[in-house]
């Protein structure tokens, strides 16, 4: 099952994707995190639109998103670093969630370093707490895509860690939709790609991954209570900017593009300013 939030004529609501058509969902609680919470599966209702006159918004926007770094060998390699020996585990802030077709934006005097990270977002579907690895992913409500944005000089260079470099609003686009657990008989078998203007900068596969799905579960859940609604996003392969010769990062006007083998894309825009409305930059 496919699950997203779905704005048409300007009303956003709850809706099952299949195929080429968006069904409105019989849900009283109007938000996904309601309805994983609850774990009742939806009906849809009379109510039906084309994806064509559709605009697909954040599938959720939850109450913790815990972002893995470095989880994949050849990307740790470019950064110039070594692969972590555990999860190298950072959060990323809900207010920089977007949906796809909405723009990341950023302001010259904040960041002129931003770069891209296509990577696979688990949601979690119950509360999880010390889970052995091997129920894992029975924990996993469904998959979505992620790209977890990173300014790259307030990150390695200005603030010398990651929060604001990761954190800041718009910088954690996520969708088009969730993909229920069911329908993804492998997290560690899926291809990821990013493109910039239709030109390929990423391509990679979940198989990669220096820590798995299950891994990753087990690992945080020692740490950190997840909740119903809480998203994992796993890393990204080798091909950002950063590591190019020279750099390359987005400008103005740029559109970049993340997916998902069996999931989908999401496509954003890029929308830069260089005035100093509320506060500046440091």
């Amino acid at each position: 099952m496919k699950l997203g939030v779905v704005e048409v004529q300007g009303r956003k609501l709850l809706a099952e994707i299949d195929g080429d058509t968006a069904y409105g969902l019989a849900w009283p609680d109007s938000n996904m995190i309601g309805l994983i919470r609850r774990g009742i599966t939806p009906t849809r209702t009379y109510e039906r639109f084309p994806i064509a006159n559709a605009a697909f918004r954040a599938p959720l926007h939850p109450g913790k998103i815990i972002a893995v770094g470095k989880n994949y060998a050849e990307h740790a390699k470019e950064t110039g670093s070594a692969p972590p020996e555990r999860p190298l585990l950072f959060a990323k802030l809900s207010s920089a969630v977007i949906g796809s077709g909405e723009a990341i934006t950023w302001r010259t005097s904040n960041t002129t370093e931003v770069d891209w990270e296509c990577e696979l977002a688990v949601v979690i579907g119950r509360t999880a707490k010390d889970v052995p690895e091997d129920r894992a992913l029975d924990y996993v409500f469904g998959y979505t895509v992620a790209n977890d944005v990173s300014a790259r000089d307030i990150q390695n260079r200005i603030d010398s860690q990651w929060t604001r470099g990761k954190g800041l609003d718009t910088f954690c686009p996520l969708g088009p939709y969730i993909v229920t657990r069911d329908e993804i008989a492998d997290p560690q078998n899926l291809s990821l790609k990013t493109t910039v203007n239709g030109e390929v900068m990423q391509h990679g596969n979940t198989r990669d991954m220096i820590f798995g799905v299950s891994t990753l579960i087990a690992y945080i859940t020692r740490n950190f209570t997840l909740e119903p609604g809480d998203v994992i996003i796993t890393g990204t392969p080798a091909g950002v900017g950063m590591g190019m010769k020279p750099p390359r990062f987005l400008k103005h006007g740029d559109v970049v593009t993340a997916s998902v083998e069996g999931i989908g894309e999401i496509s954003n825009p890029c929308e830069v300013t260089d005035d100093l409305a509320g506060g500046g930059g440091l």
